[in-house]
């Protein structure tokens, strides 16, 4: 006789981290979607007037290239899919796609949740809104296909952000905590926490109104692993570390 373990009843692994280096970051960025691509991070920020999209140099926090929204848009997540950046945006049920070159306006969408976060399995978009659910969107039509709630056993986690797929798992930015969720995509289930309290300084926070951590990037070539903050001075490349 054989007993297995329901997924409700698995514990989470639990994780803090190890900081490899650090870059500079625009300090008036309210950073919603990052993403890392060839050497660049592209950035989606928010704020009513001070949303964009840009394309900043990782070594230099130079900015490269941006676009402005308009001002009724309030920009949320983003991600790449093939040749173009796709961006949510918060309570507008209105998303954009541009060209990833030119950041030329292609297309845009409608969902009927907020617009958080985005990211992509090389599949499927992937989106949250502020609740505990994940859903699954066509590349194509843009329309949702699926959808799946998160739990860390049989507790919703709700306020899931920002979103990066890496290495077949979700990772989700839990608004106004300092943890991610890292998340099976097919169950749901929490299988790891982040807890990246203190990784921005007092001395690094200190005289400018930073705001929650939110962003997180991810090279797959060199398995390098970013995160950052709103108003946050530094992009940080961080390990993880077994606790």
């Amino acid at each position: 006789m054989s007993t297995t373990t329901s997924p409700a009843a698995q514990i989470a692994t639990h994780h803090t981290y190890r900081i490899v280096n650090s870059y500079p970051h625009d300090r008036t960025a309210f950073t919603q979607g990052l993403v890392y691509f060839n050497g660049f991070l592209y950035e989606s920020t928010g704020l009513n007037g001070q949303s964009s999209i840009r394309k900043v140099e990782l070594a230099t926090g130079k900015v490269m290239q941006s676009k402005t929204l308009p001002q009724q848009y309030f920009g949320e997540g983003l991600t790449m899919w093939q040749d173009t950046l796709i961006q949510l945006t918060w309570q507008s049920g209105t998303g954009f796609v541009y060209d990833l070159e030119t950041f030329d306006l292609e297309n845009d969408f409608n969902y009927v949740t907020e617009g958080w976060g985005l990211t992509n399995d090389g599949n499927r978009i992937i989106m949250s809104d502020g609740t505990a659910n994940i859903y699954f969107i066509d590349p194509v039509t843009l329309q949702q296909m699926s959808q799946v709630e998160v739990k860390d056993g049989t507790t919703p986690v709700v306020r899931l952000n920002e979103l990066e797929y890496i290495e077949g798992k979700i990772y989700a930015n839990v608004w106004q905590t300092d943890r991610i969720a890292i998340i099976d995509p097919v169950s749901g289930r929490v299988e790891g926490w982040i807890d990246l309290t203190g990784l921005l300084t007092p001395a690094q926070a200190s005289g400018i109104n930073v705001d929650v951590l939110n962003g997180i990037a991810y090279d797959a070539a060199e398995k390098r692993l970013f995160v950052t903050g709103k108003f946050w001075p530094l992009i940080f490349e961080i390990q993880l570390v077994a606790r």
